[in-house]
């Protein structure tokens, strides 16, 4: 018998897939509470099932972004530190950007942060995992790609970075160090833990059983 307060969502005949669902709900009023230069906030009125009538909550319309775990022959991973200033932290990330650029293929884009953040290019290219990075608030998804048989841009391919970017350092780091600085909380970057576990698990895999560079996106931007 289940007891109150329990979890309702399974039944014992028939257990919910582990696979995130698609769900489209009546989304009745929608208004832009605030414009920003790269994301909006907007507010969505909408009937849900489940809670019995309308809810409202404001959403953080972000573009999306993309991020790349670049591997090389000896398995170590590209990892670059950099200021953030919301977090007053030089923390240690992967390669990533927005989704910003119309009609920009989103391996393309990744590897155009690859090569403007890291001065390196990839040959071999596989899409690696997907994050919701605040899905209570945010529409964000960031696919984090796997590059491999990595090569140095020539020098006048090499894009001059500015602002927080000017004070990138790049450094290869081997899977399993980069994995021990996850467990012990060193490295605290939501995508780059998720790329760096991914990354060693898919090494300890051989390589084999990643999707394609082409893999559907999840979420409500395809």
């Amino acid at each position: 018998m289940r007891e109150a307060g329990d979890a309702a969502d399974e039944t014992d005949e028939a257990p919910v897939p582990l696979i995130d669902e698609r769900v489209e709900v009546d989304v009745h009023e929608r208004s832009t509470v605030y414009r920003g230069a790269v994301w909006d906030v907007v507010r969505e009125s909408f009937h849900l099932p489940e809670a019995g009538g309308s809810l409202t909550r404001d959403v953080l319309a972000h573009t999306g972004a993309v991020a790349v775990a670049a591997v090389d022959d000896e398995d170590r991973i590209l990892l670059i530190r950099q200021y953030r200033h919301p977090i007053r932290m030089r923390d240690w990330e992967i390669p990533a950007g927005l989704r910003d650029v119309d009609g920009e293929h989103p391996a393309r884009a990744a590897a155009r942060e690859l090569g403007e953040e890291a001065d390196v290019r990839a040959e071999d290219w596989r899409t690696l995992a997907d994050m919701y990075t605040t899905p209570g608030g945010s529409t964000e998804i960031i696919r984090i790609y796997l590059a491999r048989g990595i090569e140095e841009l020539p020098d006048a391919q090499r894009t001059r970075r500015e602002g927080e970017e000017s004070g990138i350092i790049v450094r290869w780091t081997p899977l399993a160090e980069a994995v021990e600085s996850v467990l012990a909380g060193r490295i605290a970057n939501a995508t780059a833990c998720l790329a760096i576990l991914h990354a060693a698990r898919a090494r300890a895999r051989g390589w084999t059983d990643l999707r394609p560079i082409d893999a559907p996106w999840p979420g409500v931007r395809d």
